[in-house]
């Protein structure tokens, strides 16, 4: 395979794919996005899911043909596509939908953290995965934005809490302005030829972004949430049901 990184011009802006497996619309990144736009020091191109698409892991489409249609972001290209993660980080970088190949692809930021075993399941961590097999850097980011709470607990809180929506607009700008000394760095690298190929980058970050005590490389760990299921009707009751059963993960 051709070094992708070899054919960079050194003196040209750094140009970020972004992508994600919580749709066009997740607030994670479009403060990704922003921030990126914001500091002009990137051209920014977006390729990702029109709806969300997590804990799809690796999955492509294969027999049907994606759906790509251009959608208006601030700053940036960008496109939204009826594909997975994975066929939007490889579309992104296929030269077919922009005109280029990107420097770098991030995917992300990720609603929840992905540690552990959970990265096998999330298309957040596949979207940088397939950039990485296709021979382009790639970094995923996910935020731990529940700090120990479930997602229903999660969900709960959003709908009930006045001004909870636009406070964690907020937390998602934080967490991908902590990212930019990092974003920045692995621009730098691949600019000198000088970054690593042969790994991808799965950043985790903390709750409590805002006061973070700074970065740290680390090896993946094995930690694996148990998934327990329960039966259900439509109205999430237990129940016995002749012709089909309902299942839900817990």
């Amino acid at each position: 395979m051709e070094n992708v990184i070899d054919s960079k011009s050194k003196g040209e802006k750094g140009t970020i794919l972004v992508t994600n497996d919580d749709g066009i619309q997740a607030p994670g990144l479009n403060a990704l996005v922003s921030v990126l736009v914001s500091t002009h020091r990137f051209n920014v191109l977006v390729c990702a899911p029109q709806l969300e698409m997590s804990a799809v892991s690796h999955s492509i489409t294969w027999r049907q043909p994606v759906r790509v249609e251009k959608v208006e972001m601030d700053g940036a290209t960008a496109f939204k596509t009826s594909g997975t993660p994975a066929d939007c980080a490889s579309l992104g970088v296929s030269s077919v939908l922009f005109p280029s190949v990107p420097d770098l692809v991030i995917s992300g930021i990720n609603q929840g953290s992905n540690c552990g075993y959970h990265t096998l399941y999330s298309g957040t961590t596949a979207g940088a995965r397939e950039a990485f097999l296709n021979g382009v850097p790639a970094i995923s980011i996910s935020y731990d934005c529940y700090g120990g709470l479930s997602l229903e607990e999660f969900e709960k809180m959003l709908s009930v809490e006045a001004g909870s929506k636009t406070k964690m607009n907020y937390e998602y700008e934080a967490a991908a302005k902590a990212c930019l000394p990092i974003i920045s760095g692995i621009i730098a690298e691949i600019k000198n030829n000088t970054y690593p190929q042969g790994c991808f980058l799965n950043m985790d970050l903390p709750k409590d972004i805002a006061n973070h005590k700074g970065y740290k490389v680390t090896k993946q760990g094995k930690s694996m949430m148990k998934i327990r299921w329960k039966q259900i009707t439509s109205n999430g009751q237990p129940s016995e049901i002749d012709h089909h059963l309902l299942f839900r993960r817990q």
